[in-house]
C-alpha cells in the first residue's frame, strides 16, 4: 500500500492568486499584448490553470484569448506502462492553431515528457507561430531539454516526492509537496 504524506504547503490561495496574476502579466508583456494568443491547457489540471490564466489576461487586457484543452494520452511514450485501458478525454480546441501564439499550460513540469507529447500533438494540428510553456511549478528533474517560459514557482524535489496541486474552476486551493511511503 502506498501512503501519501503531505510534507509542506508551498502555495496557499492568496499566494497562488498573486502567482497567476504575475504570470498573466508576464505573458502579456512578452507577447506585447493578448492579440493572436491562444491558451491551451493539458488535461486535467493544466486546463483549470489555463482557464484561470485566461481570466486574468482578460481582466488585465480586456481581450479574452482563445482557450482549448489537450489530451495527450495517445502521445505519451509511457502509455503501455500506465494502464491497459487509458481514459481519453479528447481535445477541445475549437480554433486553428495555425500561426497562433500558443501558451501551453500545465500544473507541474518535471521530466519534460508530458510537454514533448503535447507539442507533438499540437504540431499534428498545424503550425503555430510559436509555443510558449507556462507552468505553476517547475520541480526540476528534466529528462528532455525542455524549459518553461513562465514559471509560478521553482520547487526542486526528489524522485520520492511529488507536487500536489489542488485546483477548482475558480481558484487554486493549495499546492503542497508530498512524499510517497511504502512503495
Amino acid at each position: 500500500m502506498i501512503n501519501h504524506n503531505e510534507k509542506n504547503i508551498i502555495m496557499d490561495k492568496a499566494s497562488a492568486k498573486r502567482v497567476l496574476s504575475r504570470m498573466a502579466y508576464e505573458i502579456i508583456e512578452k507577447n506585447k499584448g493578448a492579440e493572436n494568443l491562444a491558451v491551451i491547457g493539458i488535461e486535467t489540471r493544466g486546463v483549470l490553470l489555463a482557464k484561470l490564466l485566461v481570466d486574468n489576461i482578460e481582466m488585465i487586457e480586456g481581450i479574452r484569448p482563445k482557450m482549448g484543452s489537450l489530451d495527450i494520452t495517445f502521445y505519451r511514450d509511457d502509455l503501455t506502462r500506465l494502464t491497459k485501458h487509458p481514459v481519453v478525454k479528447g481535445n477541445d480546441i475549437a480554433f486553428s492553431v495555425e500561426d497562433k501564439k500558443i501558451i501551453l499550460v500545465d500544473d507541474v513540469l518535471f521530466s519534460g515528457r508530458t510537454i514533448r507529447a503535447a507539442m507533438e500533438e499540437l504540431f499534428d494540428m498545424g503550425r503555430p507561430e510559436k509555443i510558449e510553456l507556462a507552468v505553476l511549478i517547475d520541480r526540476g528533474g528534466r529528462e528532455l531539454p525542455i524549459q518553461a517560459d513562465f514559471i509560478g514557482k521553482n520547487v526542486p524535489t526528489s524522485k520520492e516526492e511529488y507536487i500536489n496541486v489542488e485546483v477548482n474552476e475558480s481558484e487554486i486551493e493549495k499546492v503542497s509537496i508530498c512524499t510517497m511511503e511504502g512503495k
